[in-house]
């Protein structure tokens, strides 16, 4: 196992944990979350622990034009209860994605120090927030990191606080991803939630071939 210093690099991904870890230590830098994400890493830690860097074999992928939406879901995004938008509100998807409880999960890996680290990449505009909002208020959203350059968009958290608010923002986001032309989602580990709209596991060595060309 590599414990990162000062220096800003990764070692291979292939050189990770059979559990997908692959380094500790270092920090939250922009430059080095930059690094990280065009290299296939994400960190994914608790509070009280050191940094984990992480690039798991197999990963969890979407790929925009596998989307599988239910009839019941394309019925609730006909009746237009929800509103969508882009880059609203930031700071209130990721402190939302925080707070949500989680089955299986006794707290949050969103620390504070993440959440300052992922405000910033936001002001540059690598991090994007999607909100969905029902009456003036907030009640689902997710956020992610956006790899224009490679068309990936690497998913990060949601919440949801009304039935099918989160799921109703990420079917929006998709389709705006397919539009733009994105050859993958980036869903990082699987859960059953996300293999319902398609997303599917694949060799990191193949996934590493989107994020290396």
């Amino acid at each position: 196992m590599v414990l990162l210093n000062d220096d800003l690099w990764f070692p291979p991904v292939r050189s990770a944990s059979a559990e997908g870890l692959l380094a500790i230590g270092g920090d939250l830098s922009l430059e080095r979350l930059k690094l990280a994400y065009n290299s296939g890493i994400f960190p994914w830690y608790e509070e009280g622990q050191p940094i984990l860097w992480w690039s798991p074999d197999p990963r969890m992928v979407l790929v925009p034009n596998e989307l599988h939406i239910s009839k019941t879901l394309q019925k609730t995004i006909r009746s237009g209860v929800f509103k969508i938008t882009v880059n609203q509100n930031f700071s209130e998807v990721i402190q939302q994605c925080a707070k949500i409880t989680r089955k299986g999960q006794k707290g949050t890996w969103i620390t504070a120090e993440m959440v300052s680290a992922y405000e910033i990449l936001h002001q540059k505009g690598i991090a994007v927030s999607i909100e969905v909002w029902k009456d003036d208020e907030l009640v689902g959203g997710l956020y992610g990191i956006d790899l224009p350059e490679k068309k990936i968009f690497c998913g990060e958290s949601m919440f949801t606080k009304v039935s099918d608010a989160s799921k109703v923002g990420f079917c929006f986001w998709v389709e705006k991803l397919l539009n733009r032309g994105y050859k993958l989602i980036d869903c990082q580990v699987y859960t059953q939630h996300l293999e319902r709209f398609g997303a599917k596991e694949i060799p990191r060595a193949e996934f590493m071939q989107f994020i290396e060309c």
